[in-house]
């Protein structure tokens, strides 16, 4: 009989235990469970991306502009200095390779040396040559002399004697006037070779001269003060150490007015019919996470384009921020928060809220006193955090955000037809 009394006792324990824990399991289970009541006011529909910062105007640095004149069509980034930099008016910045400048300033220096030495016996050859001329038209000019003094002496010689001596002078000076037209034909060719060896040698120098003249701007400088900002390529890459650059876009690095930035960030296609210029925008900074900006949309691009290892098309837009701030600098990344627009006086819930059955079917999980109830909703306008709810409930209701026990057995209070019309044509 004791030994039963003392079975009941632990019995009545043991179920006390179980009571208590199933109880204590309950509660931990209603505490886990999170609720959120129905709003209403004023609701954003916001599209949100993020960006980079950029200066809204910026002075670039220029590479040589003289060498597809020279037939160098592109050279390397061989040094440049640390990005972020501020350098002055005349500071150095970066130096190009000139390994192929350096080949043709070597074919030009040796073509102008072989030019100058052309224009050099050109001019000898034309000395030679027309005082060999000159040379013999004196020659001739002495002959004359002879032949008009022997003409004179043989005066009284017989006729034909006279006649042929005259015959001789006529000749003479004939041949004498053919030697002053030649010499005259020798001068003017002479000064022709010579213009044409010194025109020759005048090129080569000037070629010489210019590729000099592009040597010393393969060192590049800063033509105004501010903070040295590399270029990118067309890929979006900064262009350092080793980058190319092109004789058609000789841009080397910028040097950016910071005191007005944009923000330049990408617009899913899905997105991009909410987003028009003008909009309103909140803007904050991974750098500075407490600080928060304002701007306003600039520019929405007009065509798509393929985003690197992305299926999609986005579309560019160019914010522009309305503060002027020291700590803003080109490259920081952006959090875009542009309000597409705003809804007064509506209904909206978190979207954590949101269930969906099917594909055409959205509803809540709703309080209703001890119970909950499955409600079908017609949503509208939609943010990151909330979304609009056109009809099917009313401010104040209290919403599960957690799916609670049981749920898939609870039935679904679906909207009415004329309820489901209206909602569309809201």
């Amino acid at each position: 009989m004791k030994k039963r009394n003392i079975l009941i006792v632990v019995g009545v324990f043991v179920a006390v235990i179980i009571f208590f824990i199933t109880k204590v399991n309950e509660g931990s289970s209603d505490t886990k469970e999170v609720f959120a009541q129905v709003q209403k006011g004023q609701f954003r529909s916001e599209v949100t991306a993020s960006g980079e910062l950029f200066a809204k105007s910026s002075v670039e640095i220029m590479g040589p502009g003289g060498m597809q004149s020279a037939g160098i069509y592109q050279t390397t980034i061989e040094h440049i200095i640390e990005e972020g930099k501020v350098v002055s008016a005349g500071d150095y910045v970066a130096r190009l390779d000139q390994t192929e400048l350096g080949t043709r300033m070597q074919q030009r220096r040796s073509d102008y040396t072989v030019s100058t030495s052309e224009f050099t016996q050109a001019k000898l050859d034309s000395a030679i040559e027309l005082r060999k001329a000159r040379d013999n038209m004196s020659n001739l000019e002495f002959e004359i002399e002879k032949k008009k003094l022997v003409l004179s002496n043989s005066q009284y010689e017989p006729p034909a004697i006279v006649k042929e001596k005259k015959m001789d002078l006529e000749r003479a000076l004939k041949q004498l006037e053919q030697e002053k037209e030649n010499y005259e034909l020798q001068r003017q060719k002479s000064v022709a070779k010579m213009q044409a060896a010194e025109a020759k040698m005048n090129d080569d120098k000037l070629k010489l001269d210019n590729l000099l003249d592009l040597q010393r701007q393969f060192t590049i400088m800063a033509t105004e003060p501010g903070m040295l900002i590399y270029k990118r390529d067309w890929r979006g890459n900064k262009m350092g150490v080793g980058s190319q650059v092109s004789a058609w876009d000789p841009v080397v690095a910028t040097l950016p007015d910071l005191t007005k930035m944009v923000s330049k960030t990408f617009i899913n296609e899905v997105d991009i019919n909410n987003v028009k210029k003008g909009q309103y925008v909140d803007i904050g900074l991974d750098a500075f996470p407490d600080k928060k900006l304002t701007g306003l949309v600039l520019d929405v691009a007009n065509m798509g384009q393929q985003r690197p290892n992305s299926d999609s098309k986005v579309f560019e837009i160019t914010v522009e921020i309305n503060e002027s701030d020291t700590t803003l600098r080109p490259g920081m990344t952006t959090s875009n928060k542009i309000v597409a627009e705003v809804l007064e006086d509506v209904i909206f819930i978190p979207v954590e809220a949101v269930h969906s059955q099917g594909d055409s079917i959205t509803y809540v999980v709703a309080k209703d006193g001890i119970n909950m109830i499955r409600q079908e909703v017609a949503l509208g306008k939609s943010n990151s955090d909330e979304v609009v709810v056109l009809q099917g409930l009313t401010e104040g209701v209290t919403l599960y955000l957690s799916d609670p026990e049981g749920l898939e057995s609870k039935p679904l209070k679906r909207l009415a037809i004329n309820e489901k019309s209206i909602a569309k044509k809201d």
